[in-house]
């Protein structure tokens, strides 16, 4: 799998950002914490450098706590602020206000001494699609006020959102493409379904994602699909061959098979792939800090 695009209209957002950083007082990026490196745009350090700058990690109820932990730690390293969020179900999200206050507590006060009481703060929200950006706006507006989709690129165009007295958000299109610099980043994507499953053979993806759980969380497998135990990989095996040996077993233990008795391995990974994104295999992180020479 070889993904390697940088569409014009992230240049045209790019420079929209750029241009827009002047009329607010804080960047807000949302991140999904399944996948923090692979789900953001590096751009974003430069063009928004100087900024005060909060990391969300969203979906953090489908990551792995301790991954969560490890994240943020490496986050606030870096001089960023971070909030925990599940911005479906609102988990976090009311906190952000209070956050936000927080980390510009010092601007707030000269505000006050100038004698600009009251003035709201403004915050650009940027996330690469469907991190769950508009989404989360919408819950901390508490209304329908950005449009939310699971299709990626669905937010076109700026947009200000009122949320109360002391807050006003801008959101930004959600065309910030992540870089595919490796095929790593590429499959993580996919895995969560921020690119399109058609990118790749279902079936494939479903066996790097299976030999991926199988290695790192196999307890997950051997619950979810009654496995006695989850076999170890062999020898030189890849991660398609070894994530195939596993679906072959899920796929026994489901029952699934075609005319002819034979195991229905692209069922399963479709399987797979549903229940890894519904939430319902688990929490997982499937990157950290030290693998993405982020440590």
């Amino acid at each position: 799998m070889n993904i390697q695009w940088y569409p014009g209209h992230m240049t045209k957002t790019r420079r929209q950002i750029e241009a827009d950083l002047k009329l607010v007082d804080i960047v807000v990026e949302i991140i999904d914490a399944r996948i923090p490196v692979s789900s953001r745009n590096p751009d974003i350090d430069a063009i928004c450098a100087g900024k005060p700058r909060l990391v969300v990690l969203n979906r953090a109820d489908q990551a792995d706590p301790a991954g969560n932990q490890r994240w943020g730690a490496w986050f606030r390293a870096r001089g960023w602020s971070v909030l925990e969020t599940d911005a479906k179900s609102g988990g976090g999200v009311n906190r952000f206000s209070a956050v936000i206050q927080d980390v510009l507590k010092d601007q707030i006060q000269k505000w006050r001494e100038k004698g600009q009481v009251g003035r709201p703060v403004r915050a650009m929200v940027v996330g690469v699609p469907n991190v769950g950006k508009s989404t989360f706006i919408n819950k901390v507006a508490k209304k329908k006020s950005a449009k939310a989709s699971d299709r990626p690129g669905v937010t076109r165009g700026k947009q200000w959102v009122n949320v109360d007295q002391s807050l006003d958000l801008l959101d930004t299109p959600g065309i910030l493409w992540p870089k595919f610099e490796d095929e790593v980043t590429g499959m993580n994507l996919a895995f969560t379904g921020a690119v399109k499953d058609e990118i790749m053979d279902v079936e494939t993806l479903g066996c790097h994602l299976m030999a991926l759980l199988g290695e790192r969380y196999p307890q997950a497998l051997t619950n979810a699909y009654k496995l006695p135990q989850v076999p170890p990989r062999e020898g030189e095996e890849n991660d398609v061959a070894y994530g195939y040996r596993l679906l072959e077993a899920c796929a026994g233990k489901r029952g699934m098979r075609i005319s002819g008795g034979e195991l229905d391995t692209e069922r399963m990974a479709r399987v797979l792939l549903d229940e890894y994104r519904s939430g319902k295999l688990g929490r997982f992180t499937l990157e950290l800090p030290q693998e993405k020479g982020e440590g």
